[in-house]
């Protein structure tokens, strides 16, 4: 028995370098999976992002809650931030037809054939949104205003514009390959203004943000 021990245990040192080599090629493989915009069918956005999930893709479909009334009755839906849209993490390298032949999919968003990847920093700004218990809802798209930069509360370290309607003032947050915004009402002193001489620059999440948006 002892040196059966010895041979299982030369094996898996011999085994050792191979294994490593294998998750770093796993883990080269991950750095190659950005986030994709699929388009889908008006309802059906819940059951292809459940299936997506299911075929272990990792999906986000951002959603928010509207009161709805009818005649009798008032209810609360959850309904999609981006109604015909949901996003999934994945290598454009890889097979796509498992994701083309969900039930639901119409396509990938892109250039043609060519799947054109969506800004992580977006993403992590919408996952942000959604984290922070403010009230979320979709917002006709902005590509100019006055730019902010939010310092303070649950929002702290993303990067927006603002708007100041009827004295509430609002973060709009952009998915610019959809041409769609998000709004969500904010205390004035929260952000403050960024020079449009700085021009256009890479928002960088406080680290508070980035962890509530991985765990969204």
């Amino acid at each position: 028995m002892p040196s059966e021990k010895i041979l299982m245990s030369s094996a898996l040192q011999d085994l050792r370098p191979e294994l490593e080599v294998a998750s770093s090629s796993a883990d080269l493989r991950g750095d190659h999976r950005c986030w994709y915009a699929i388009r889908v069918q008006s309802k059906f956005e819940n059951l292809a992002s459940a299936t997506l999930r299911g075929k272990g893709y990792e999906e986000f479909l951002p959603l928010y809650r509207s009161r709805r009334r009818w005649s009798d009755r008032v209810k609360e839906l959850d309904l999609p931030l981006f109604p015909g849209y949901l996003f999934c993490r994945f290598d454009v390298h890889d097979r796509l037809l498992p994701i083309l032949t969900t039930p639901g999919v119409i396509s990938i968003i892109g250039a043609g054939r060519t799947p054109v990847s969506v800004d992580d920093e977006e993403i992590g700004a919408i996952r942000a949104i959604l984290r922070s218990g403010l009230a979320a809802q979709p917002w006709p798209f902005l590509r100019v205003g006055s730019k902010v930069y939010v310092e303070r509360g649950p929002l702290a370290g993303v990067e927006g514009i603002i708007t100041n309607t009827d004295k509430v003032y609002r973060l709009i947050v952009s998915v610019s390959l959809l041409q769609r915004s998000v709004a969500v009402e904010i205390d004035r002193e929260w952000a403050r203004p960024i020079p449009d001489h700085m021009g256009p620059r890479v928002v960088t999440l406080s680290e508070h943000t980035r962890s509530v948006a991985r765990s969204g």
